[in-house]
């Protein structure tokens, strides 16, 4: 018999992180906001590690609306793996067969005789991301600057912006990429700030970044849509700043970028 694959959860780490957090924290903040929902919980250090560590993929509804309240996203964004249908056939006794639907996990087994990816460079810590844009509405180019945390497992990397650590009004940067050898490939989002020039719009897209022989600073280009439906790209760099997660380092760099 086998079972599915534990997977870490890195986006929760990561998010935790960037509210700086520790896993107690973050525990003591969903007990909170579940007494001032209503909804009391039993939140505790072990129930973040077993989330983190992805022995536990999906919260209990109580923890998932607190998670939401806490975090500030939809609990599908926060990297858990809800459940989802899965379909089984089964003899009906006459011959025929009836298909039932039942609740599995997403992420079964993986093919085991694919061959290993290689080892990938060790990118945790924080960073500082700059990216180029143009702005149509304005007639010329800016740039996003923000602080962000890597959290990293295996070749999968996962970034958080840190709160107030962006150049132009708090406009949160998520990314989710992988790292192979020197080139990272993923994705990124984008949630601009309410009263900025953007006026809270969403945006999100594609990037490829390698990753320079010292390991501390990545360049490349990002790509994403406009707001006519255009395809737009720019140049994007991330430079290494500090390895340390702590407390300390997460707070020196929760300010806007020089």
């Amino acid at each position: 018999m086998t079972t599915a694959e534990q997977v870490p959860n890195d986006t929760l780490r990561a998010v935790r992180i960037a509210l700086r957090l520790s896993q107690d924290d973050l525990a003591r903040e969903l007990r909170r906001a579940g007494e001032a929902a209503g909804e009391p919980n039993d939140a505790n250090k072990r129930l973040v590690q077993r989330w983190e560590s992805g022995i536990s993929r999906s919260p209990r509804p109580v923890y998932a609306r607190a998670l939401q309240l806490v975090t500030g996203r939809p609990v599908e964004a926060l990297g858990f793996a809800l459940p989802m249908p899965r379909l089984r056939v089964r003899d009906d006794g006459h011959g025929g067969h009836d298909v039932d639907a039942e609740a599995t996990e997403t992420g079964g087994d993986r093919d085991r005789s694919q061959p290993s990816p290689a080892p990938a460079p060790q990118c945790g810590g924080i960073w500082l991301s700059r990216y180029e844009y143009y702005s149509s509405g304005r007639g010329d180019t800016f740039t996003g600057a923000h602080h962000l945390v890597l959290v990293q497992h295996g070749n999968r990397i996962t970034g958080e912006s840190l709160p107030g650590a962006s150049a132009n009004p708090d406009s949160p940067l998520t990314l989710d990429v992988t790292v192979d050898r020197n080139v990272v490939t993923g994705t990124w989002t984008e949630q601009s700030a309410p009263d900025g020039y953007y006026a809270g719009a969403r945006y999100h897209g594609a990037l490829q970044l390698l990753v320079e022989p010292t390991g501390r600073r990545m360049t490349g280009k990002w790509i994403g849509f406009g707001k006519d439906f255009d395809i737009n790209s720019g140049p994007w760099e991330l430079v290494f700043q500090h390895s340390s997660t702590s407390k300390a380092a997460l707070e020196r760099y929760s300010r806007p970028p020089e």
